[in-house]
Order: C-alpha cells, then sequence, then structure tokens
C-alpha cells in the first residue's frame, strides 16, 4: 500500500549531475537569489552594505532585476506597493545595523497594511551572534530583537544549508493571510564563504488557506437572510482578498448598503446604488451604520480610523470576517468569522437568502445628500476642485499612492479609485514619505501604466533622494507636491487645540528646479491649470513633478462633541 508521504520526487539525470557538480565561484549570497528565483521573484529591491556585499555580488549571476533606491526605509515602501500591486513577495535586501533599522518604519506600514514584504539583512559574522559584544561594525545585541514587535516572523540563519529552507519559510509566512512583511537575517561570513551546495532549482512554498468556520458562516448566513436594515463594512481584507467581486454580489444579493474603509477603496463600485462611498469619517454614515440590525464587517478590524474615531457604536448585531486573528473582536463584540475574505464570502453566497429591499437605494441616496450638504456648508471649494481636477487627470486602471498630507485625507473620503487595489495611502501606520518611492516599486511591478503619486511638501523632503531612483531606472511616475510651506495638517490640528502652531513651517527648496537637477521633468501649476498639467505629465513616459503651492483645509470632523 503507497501512502502520498511516500512519494518522493527524483531528480532527472540533468539535475542529477548538476548537483553533483555546481559551478565554480559561488557563495552564500547565490543561494539566497537562487533560492528567490526559484520561488518565482523577479524583482527585488534594496540598498547594499558592507555586511550584505555577497548577497549584492550574486545578483550579478542571477536574473533578478535589482532595483536600488537611495534609503533602506523608501526601498521598504517600494516592496510594500511592489506585493500589494503584485500579490507577491516582494524581496528587499538590506544591510546590518543601521542599514536595516532605517527599514523599520517601511516594516510597520507594511504590517500595518498587510503588504507581502520578504526582508532579507545581513547579519554580523557568526562569532558575533548571541548577544556578546565583539565590536564588530553594525553589530547589535539582538538585531532580530528590533523587528520582532514589527514583522509577521523572523528567522535568523546560521549555516549555509538553512538559506533554502529559512527562505521559503518565510516566503511561506508573508503570503499567508494576513500578508505581511517578515525578517531574514544571515550572518556576513556565511554570505562571503564558498559554496559547494547544489543550485536551488526550485521553491515549494505554498500559503495555507484561512477557510471559514461552516457552523459560523451558517448562522452569519441566516443573520444577514432575515435581516430588516442589513449594511456592509468592506475594509481592505477584501481587496487583498481580490474578493470585490463576491462582495458585490452578496451585497445586491441582500439588498445592503457599502461603505468602504480608507484601505478598503476601490472594494466596492462608486457610483453603485448601494454605495456609501467611503465618508465613514461623517457622523451621517456613523448613524446609519449604528441603526443598521445586522452589520456585516470584512477585512476590517473597525480602528481609529475605520470606527470615526471610535465614535461608532453599534445598537445591532455584528458579523466581523477577518484574517488577521488579533483584530478579531478587538473593538466590538461580534460574531467572529476567522478567515480570508474571498473565501468567507464565498461560503456567505452559496447559504444566503436574497432579500428584497426597494427603498435600501434611497436611504443611501439620503445619506450621501446629508454628507454632501454638510460638506457644502463649509465652503471647501478648492479641495474638492483639486481632488476632482486629480482624478479627471489620472487614468481610471492607473494605481495612485498616497502620503500622509490633507489633500490624501480627502481622498480617503471623497475619491474615486475607481477599482480595487488602485489606491494605496500610508494610513496603516500613518507615517510620512511613503507615496513617492512607494510610487516607484508599483511602477517597477507594471511599466503599462503611469502611476500617481501624492506628497506634501513635509512628506516629500523624507524621499526627495528618489528622484535619481526614478531617474536612474526611468520609471513611470508622475509625483503631485502639495506645497503649503509646512507640515499643513499639523498646524491645523495645533491651531485648532492651541490657538497656534509651533514647529509646523518649513523651509523648502524650488521643487521645480531640484527636479530639474536630477534630471527630471517639473513644472509649476495652479490650481485652475492643475488637471491639463498633471495629464500631460501623466501622458508622457518617465519621472515627472507637478509642483502646486496651495493651502488646503480639512473639512471639519465629525467625531469631536
Amino acid at each position: 500500500m503507497t501512502h502520498d508521504h511516500d512519494l518522493v520526487l527524483r531528480p532527472t539525470p540533468a539535475q542529477t549531475e548538476a548537483a553533483l557538480n555546481p559551478p565554480p565561484g559561488r557563495n552564500g549570497g547565490d543561494l539566497v537569489v537562487e533560492t528567490l528565483a526559484g520561488l518565482g521573484a523577479t524583482t527585488v529591491f534594496g540598498l547594499p552594505g558592507q555586511h550584505a556585499l555577497g548577497m549584492f555580488d550574486a545578483l550579478r549571476r542571477s536574473d533578478l532585476r535589482y532595483v536600488g533606491l537611495r534609503v533602506e526605509n523608501n526601498a521598504g515602501f517600494a516592496a510594500d506597493a511592489y506585493g500589494r500591486i503584485t500579490g507577491e513577495a516582494a524581496p528587499l535586501l538590506l544591510s546590518t545595523g543601521p542599514g536595516a533599522l532605517t527599514s523599520l518604519a517601511a516594516l510597520q506600514e507594511a504590517a500595518a497594511a498587510s503588504a507581502p514584504v520578504l526582508a532579507i539583512s545581513s547579519q554580523v559574522p557568526t562569532a558575533g551572534l548571541g548577544g556578546g559584544r565583539h565590536g564588530y561594525l553594525h553589530e547589535l545585541p539582538d538585531q532580530a530583537a528590533s523587528f520582532r514587535g514589527v514583522v509577521k516572523s523572523v528567522h535568523t540563519v546560521r549555516t549555509q544549508s538553512q538559506i533554502p529552507s529559512a527562505i521559503e519559510a518565510a516566503w511561506t509566512s508573508a503570503l499567508t493571510a494576513p500578508h505581511g512583511p517578515v525578517w531574514v537575517e544571515i550572518p556576513q561570513d556565511v554570505l562571503l564563504a564558498e559554496t559547494s551546495i547544489p543550485v536551488v532549482t526550485g521553491g515549494d512554498a505554498f500559503p495555507e488557506e484561512l477557510p471559514p468556520r461552516p457552523e459560523l458562516t451558517a448562522v452569519a448566513a441566516d443573520l444577514l437572510s432575515r435581516a430588516a436594515r442589513p449594511a456592509i463594512i468592506a475594509g481592505g481584507g477584501v481587496v487583498r482578498a481580490d474578493a470585490s467581486g463576491k462582495l458585490k454580489q452578496l451585497a445586491e444579493l441582500i439588498k445592503a448598503p457599502v461603505v468602504t474603509t480608507p484601505g478598503g477603496k476601490g472594494a466596492f463600485p462608486w457610483k453603485h446604488p448601494l454605495s456609501l462611498q467611503s465618508w465613514i469619517e461623517d457622523r451621517h454614515t456613523t448613524d446609519f451604520l449604528e441603526d443598521a440590525d445586522v452589520l456585516l464587517v470584512v477585512g476590517s478590524g473597525l480602528g481609529e480610523l475605520s470606527s470615526n474615531y471610535h465614535t461608532f457604536k453599534p445598537r445591532g448585531r455584528v458579523v466581523q470576517i477577518e484574517a488577521d486573528l488579533g483584530k478579531l473582536e478587538s473593538n466590538h463584540p461580534a460574531l467572529g468569522i476567522h478567515a480570508d475574505a474571498r473565501l468567507a464570502l464565498q461560503a456567505l453566497l452559496e447559504t444566503v437568502s436574497e432579500r428584497q429591499d426597494p427603498e435600501a437605494p434611497e436611504r443611501v441616496r439620503e445619506v450621501l445628500a446629508k454628507v454632501g450638504e454638510r460638506i457644502a456648508a463649509q465652503e471647501l471649494t478648492l479641495e474638492q476642485d483639486v481632488l476632482a481636477s486629480v482624478r479627471r487627470a489620472l487614468p481610471a486602471d492607473s494605481p495612485s499612492f498616497w502620503d500622509m498630507t490633507i489633500l490624501a485625507y480627502w481622498a480617503w473620503s471623497a475619491f474615486d479609485a475607481q477599482g480595487p487595489n488602485r489606491m494605496h495611502s500610508a494610513q496603516g501606520a500613518g507615517g510620512l514619505g511613503y507615496a513617492f518611492p512607494a510610487a516607484l516599486g508599483a511602477a517597477a511591478a507594471d511599466p503599462t501604466r503611469p502611476v500617481l503619486a501624492v506628497s506634501g511638501d513635509g512628506g516629500a523632503l523624507y524621499s526627495i533622494a528618489e528622484l535619481a531612483t526614478a531617474r536612474q531606472y526611468g520609471l513611470d511616475v508622475t509625483w503631485l507636491i502639495v506645497d503649503d510651506g509646512g507640515y499643513g495638517i499639523l498646524r491645523e490640528y495645533m491651531t485648532d487645540a492651541f490657538g497656534e502652531a509651533t514647529a509646523t513651517e518649513l523651509t523648502r527648496p524650488d521643487y521645480v528646479a531640484l527636479a530639474e537637477s536630477f534630471g527630471v521633468p517639473g513644472v509649476r501649476t495652479t490650481p485652475e491649470t492643475l488637471e491639463q498639467d498633471l495629464a500631460k505629465a501623466l501622458g508622457t513616459p518617465g519621472p515627472s513633478v507637478v509642483l502646486l503651492p496651495a493651502v488646503l483645509r480639512m473639512f471639519a470632523p465629525t467625531h469631536l462633541g
């Protein structure tokens, strides 16, 4: 009797010959790049450093494409966006100590947004592992400890034979729902030493699926089928699971209005009769969701932004589908279903009963009308016109990446992404400097369409060095910089709270001249000419900068008082 576990894949004669006689001149770094190629990676991001040179030397003996950025944190943002766009684990090659630590903010964003990033760092020589103070350059007592609270998993390699399996395990971890960043570290001497280990010719790293428990989806389907006023909150988990189509089917089947969170932008059609759009930071939307007798939350932990700053207090029954076990019922009691959004929505589609509710679209129109009246009363025409100009200039299928800036805060609520996985921002961890390097990563992932980055002048200064990267690789990214002379949103917050702002004003460069010094075309625009200038820049291959000097204001919050 033969069991599955008795079956062994036997090497071909050619594979046996290659294994017995590996090519000379290979080192531990070759095992890294061979494993990545075997797993299906085609592009790697990073920045070389002394302890990591073994990996970078091996790149020239591989077919992997290398995109080198100027700051490790920006390289992490680029890998983050590559992972979001492709759904693949994006390799990020880093050095030790300061080089590794500089990536932490980017890895926090990847963790918060569930972006699959495979960070591979060097380490001090093996003799320096374990906390002893040997005085190696870049030495940390425990480098992995700096990352353990940020990434999904940490894998420390001590011998060359561990490299393929450690990278495969990390790859699987990064791509198992919920996706996220992982950390592999390999000592310098292990990377540099010549190796006689056979060439790595394949990979076997298949993420496990996360199906829902059937008894839970049965209860959820019954609740939704019998609900009088069902509603749905769609978060980033719907986008990451490629479940937008199933969400639309379910909403139409049970006639449930849908609102998307900032991370879930594009998960539901903006102009659909059941679409509450993304006005989740609005009291009228909050009231509507609180009134639902059954609220289905898919792919969201109902965190600060998605709960209108924790003022949301549901009165009905909540059903929460979430792949991140730590987020399940972390803010509200619910029927918690730990599952991938796509698999859970499919289970609901197979068991839920169709509802009739001809008044649902009218209730949606009433909420959106109230939201529109509230915004119209605040005389924010400039802000709405600028956002509308960006939308008209940006091709429908082009992705956009937004920094933590006032125009992005508007976009979270008011921008039509025109499809899933097309609008991304740093709202996961909320750090500055995300937009431009992330857009470069997206352009590397898909060079067939232009990519838009949107920053304020404060955030732009975090990533200005990457103009050199954009020029070096000819990446098709248009960077819109809204220059208000400082940290605009902090200026508003401090003025509102304290009567005046401190430490928010910035001396800044001439961004157009600076871009041109990198060989990147730049243009200074106005709100009236923005659409034309932005469309022209997006329609011209290669990188470009569009500078908009403007002081924008936020709409009034509804969660205070």
